[in-house]
């Protein structure tokens, strides 16, 4: 397995007239962190100056033009451009939105490629990046088709992991989305991944309704009995630690999500609402299902305190543990799954 500090995090860069630069030079301004990896930031080395000498930072970077040149305990950045970005912080810009897809697919291909072990995206606006060559809703769709596998936003921390059935999908479409196919596969996905990236061998999964109070009987819809229902019971006749599905209103204000390893909602604010208030600022974004590992922070560009120095990095900080501890687990489950010897010991162990 590699040293810590070799473990290279590719940054994409997200936003620039969001809150992303600044968190991110906020991150490596704590020289500490360069014992854990080696950043490489794709961007442009212009760029970051100007941002650099707006935050009145303290960073000092290495420029590079090839992943090769990049110097292990030392911040990088990837020279992805080399014209001077017009910077306007707070504002919606359809040309910044195009630096911010230059940034995601250089290290998309740098990770495709094996040059980075992991990408910690900053935010990016969802709007600002539609164009007639990418017309993704986000990091997790783009990521998805780029990299392969059964992708899920898995919303994480050391004590509370959120998994969604359906994502980025409108209120008015949720039910027609939710088929037994789906809740297998995301399932499946939670599960493989509690296992390879999280080292946690018989997880206990909760799964929550789609309707309120699980649809009373069907007398507030009938898609929790004829489709989530049954499907979950299919999951536990194969053996699986799943439970459900319960009433969403009371079960994080009754404390029994500490009672699973992981809780998977039905969709998107059901989700997201009790993981953002229970743990904002600290949450990670995962990307589980692919076959390389992906975190974000939990937020989005901020708009409102862009450029003013007061943006909160923890989050972002956080991102880049969890990237850093999943791609050791995985590593190390890899590792296992290939010797089953060290894998029984190891089992005897526990």
């Amino acid at each position: 397995m590699k040293n810590a500090e070799n473990i290279v995090v590719g940054i994409s860069i997200g936003d620039l007239n969001g809150i992303g630069s600044e968190i991110v030079l906020k991150t490596f301004e704590d020289s500490r962190m360069l014992e854990f990896c080696t950043p490489v930031v794709f961007a442009s080395a212009k760029t970051m100056t100007f941002l650099k000498n707006h935050f009145n930072s303290d960073v000092s970077f290495n420029g590079i033009n090839d992943i090769k040149q990049l110097i292990y305990g030392k911040i990088n950045v990837f020279n992805c451009w080399n014209n001077v970005v017009n910077i306007d912080f707070g504002k919606e810009d359809l040309k910044i939105g195009e630096y911010a897809i230059k940034s995601l697919e250089a290290a998309t291909r740098a990770l495709k490629n094996n040059d980075i072990d992991v990408l910690v995206t900053a935010p990016i606006n969802k709007h600002n990046i539609q164009s007639d060559t990418f017309k993704f809703p986000g990091h997790t769709d783009y990521l998805a088709k780029e990299l392969g596998g059964n992708s899920l936003m898995f919303m994480i921390t050391n004590t509370l992991r959120v998994g969604l059935l359906t994502d980025h999908v409108p209120v008015k479409d949720i039910a027609n989305h939710i088929t037994s196919d789906l809740i297998q596969q995301k399932i499946n996905t939670v599960y493989e991944s509690l296992q390879q990236d999280f080292n946690i061998s018989r997880p206990k999964i909760a799964v929550l309704g789609i309707n309120p109070h699980t649809g009373d009987n069907g007398v507030i819809g009938i898609e929790d009995d004829t489709v989530l229902r049954p499907t979950l019971e299919k999951i536990k006749a194969s053996g699986k630690l799943v439970f459900g599905p319960y009433a969403a209103d009371s079960f994080f204000g009754s404390n029994n999500y500490k009672n699973f390893d992981t809780i998977i909602a039905s969709y998107h604010d059901q989700g997201l609402i009790p993981f953002k208030t229970l743990s904002f600022g600290q949450g990670v974004n995962y990307t589980a299902g692919l076959n390389k590992v992906r975190t974000s922070p939990d937020h989005g560009t901020a708009y409102e305190i862009a450029g003013k120095g007061i943006a909160d990095e923890n989050s972002f900080k956080e991102a880049v543990f969890a990237a850093i501890e999943i791609y050791k687990n995985r590593s190390e489950y890899e590792e296992l799954t290939s010797n089953p010897l060290k894998k029984a010991a190891k089992n005897e162990r526990r």
